[in-house]
């Protein structure tokens, strides 16, 4: 199947905003490719919206809308009575599809949380299950329920779902083409600038080990780009009050920077003109596990060196990533950013930037498409 010209739902936990994650991007690239796009938000459960309420808007991009909705009946019904979520869930996402008001092709679900189940829509509709994070519990498994097709960016996550018999295949992380850096420069800044991109709430960052490298170089600027406050955060969890402790010590550190969330342009741009990046989370809380992430190869295509804790798709690429070999924590971490950032022109000769340049334009969103219309096929 091409997908080309088709009515497509994309389902997500994280909804549109500022921040583009894959799902976000994925969606961008279906409607690059002349596709009717629905980017489906999560459930409104903070009352914004009336009880059942669904409203579709136009975003900047052709093609492209977002959905958001609440549901007609309480929420907590769907820890309740499963019997009961089943029934009115079902009344719900039939309402949603009338609302859209056109055939849908494609439901393509990112939603390991099931909030909007894929075995509530219509046996017509094909049905791709796209779990980007680690599967912690049977309500994730159970999300892949009714899908033709199953992807992840990591076979420790396929692997997970070894019980259904569907088609089942690995692909990794996409990156946008904006992001691919085709001016190799190999200047030093002074000071020199580490570059840090994501949700800073994040409860999976190793806060401790972070706080310790920048409060070791105060000499080293370090450019934060994320959410910071989680009342701006398309991509923010529950927030606790750690979360929010360490958010206001990172910022009040003189050698930060926190530029807040901003949109893929303006990051793309931003990103090529630091020294080097830094990966700090804790595997062991991590919802990837350590397996993969998304702004790897953004930073990739950015060409500076990047400074990591363990992650294991990347082990099968030595010399792409500058990361611990532990899998159980980041001891290591501080040596071996000083490491690096001793020698940070060999690390960012032409031709290493080359080499992280040419390995993640395998990987863009476009070429991706064309690999998944193959195992639709």
């Amino acid at each position: 199947m091409q997908l080309k010209d088709k009515t497509i739902l994309i389902i997500s936990q994280q909804d549109w905003g500022d921040m583009f994650i894959s799902k976000h991007h994925y969606a961008l690239e279906l409607a690059k490719r002349g596709n009717r796009v629905y980017f489906i938000n999560s459930p409104d459960q903070k009352a914004k919206l009336k009880p059942g309420q669904i409203i579709i808007e136009e975003t900047r991009h052709a093609g492209l809308f977002t959905v958001s909705h609440r549901f007609f009946f309480p929420y907590f019904i769907r820890f309740k009575s499963a019997y009961l979520f089943d029934k009115l869930v079902t009344i719900h996402i039939n309402k949603l599809i009338r609302k859209i008001g056109r055939p849908i092709d494609i439901v393509w679900s990112f939603d390991i949380a099931n909030a909007i189940p894929l075995k509530n829509f219509p046996a017509s509709i094909r049905k791709i299950f796209m779990p980007v994070d680690e599967p912690t519990n049977a309500k994730a498994i159970k999300a892949a329920e009714t899908a033709d097709l199953i992807l992840s960016v990591t076979n420790e996550i396929i692997e997970k779902y070894s019980g259904y018999s569907v088609p089942k295949y690995f692909i990794n992380h996409g990156v946008a083409e904006i992001f691919i850096n085709n001016n190799i420069n190999t200047d030093i800044n002074d000071p020199i600038h580490v570059g840090l991109s994501g949700n800073f709430l994040r409860p999976e960052i190793d806060r401790e080990t972070l706080l310790k490298i920048i409060r070791s170089h105060p000499a080293i600027i370090f450019d934060c780009w994320g959410s910071v406050n989680y009342k701006n955060s398309n991509l923010s969890p529950d927030i606790d009050n750690n979360s929010v402790l360490f958010v206001k010590e990172l910022c009040s550190l003189p050698n930060v920077v926190t530029h807040g969330a901003v949109n893929p342009l303006v990051l793309c741009e931003q990103l090529r003109k630091v020294d080097c990046f830094l990966i700090c989370y804790d595997i062991k809380k991590d919802q990837s596990n350590g397996t993969n992430y998304h702004k790897i190869l953004e930073y990739l295509g950015a060409g500076k060196v990047i400074i990591s804790n363990n992650v294991t798709t990347y082990k099968a690429f030595p010399g792409l990533l500058e990361m611990v070999e532990s899998r159980e924590n980041n001891n290591e971490l501080p040596a071996l950013f000083n490491k690096v950032v001793d020698n940070i022109k060999e690390y960012n000769a032409a031709v290493q930037q080359r080499k992280r340049i040419d390995f993640a334009k395998q990987y863009l969103y476009s070429s991706q498409l064309v690999k998944i219309e193959s195992f639709i096929n």
